[in-house]
């Protein structure tokens, strides 16, 4: 079973092409890596895997076990296993995070089955525990108020919540600073196994200090240019894209 992403051409609404021709697997077990210059693709690429209506595909494929998604709406995608973790969560005003998060997992059971109020807050407590997260945020609006980090870890709580497939990070480092990082890694280390595949979108080496990867890819201007293993983050750490752009994409 694999996310299986085929020659994925991908616009903007105004037609302005961004995705040019992806082609990536990553199969349940493995955490790949995404790495690459601003205004390369990596954000546009995650949102239209998980649908987000402000691009239209056209051409290539992204198919979840054999199966084409690209038809299905962003909450079929959902719940048929894909989740994608924000650069920049949104907040949502009078949904308290216990609610929201219940009401996902209602959503995924059998028409009516009910969730078990008592298995559901032992669980939800235990997660929070390990993110280090006050149980006074279950009462709190969804995201509202919170600063940065309490942002990220709450989207790291709902992944463990929701147990999806496919995980999409979308520079979840970005705005953590060293100690909350630690603990946002905790928890995605956490849900690695090998029913359940990882990509994760970074721009820093730093990230992977903690999340260790099985591959890592380079983008650039909406393709994929380069592909290795864990040390290919450590080289453009050390040398940057420029000598990508030279050998590359000359």
């Amino acid at each position: 079973m694999s996310l299986h992403i085929q020659d994925l051409h991908a616009t903007l609404e105004d037609g302005t092409e961004i995705l040019k021709g992806v082609t990536l697997t990553i199969p349940k077990g493995e955490v790949h890596a995404i790495m690459g210059p601003n205004g390369s693709g990596k954000s546009t690429l995650s949102k239209v895997i998980a649908g987000h209506e402000g691009y239209v595909v056209t051409s290539g494929s992204v198919t979840q076990g054999g199966e084409e998604i690209l038809g299905k709406s962003v909450d079929e995608r959902s719940r048929d296993g894909i989740f994608l973790a924000f650069q920049y969560p949104s907040e949502v005003p009078g949904v308290s995070n216990a609610n929201f998060i219940r009401a996902a997992l209602q959503a995924r059971l059998p028409k009516g089955e009910e969730i078990d109020a008592v298995a559901y807050y032992k669980s939800l407590y235990s997660k929070m525990d390990l993110l280090e997260m006050d149980r006074k945020f279950t009462a709190r609006a969804v995201n509202e108020g919170f600063s940065g980090g309490e942002k990220k870890r709450n989207e790291i709580l709902q992944l463990m919540m929701l147990e999806p497939e496919y995980v999409i990070l979308d520079e979840t480092d970005s705005g953590l600073d060293i100690d909350a990082l630690k603990i946002v890694a905790k928890g995605v280390n956490a849900m690695r196994s090998s029913e359940r595949g990882f990509l994760l979108i970074t721009h820093y080496q730093r990230l992977l200090d903690y999340i260790k990867p099985d591959h890592v890819h380079v983008m650039a201007e909406g393709r994929i240019v380069r592909s290795g293993g864990p040390e290919l983050a450590l080289e453009l750490e050390k040398d940057g894209y420029e000598f990508l752009k030279e050998s590359v994409l000359a």
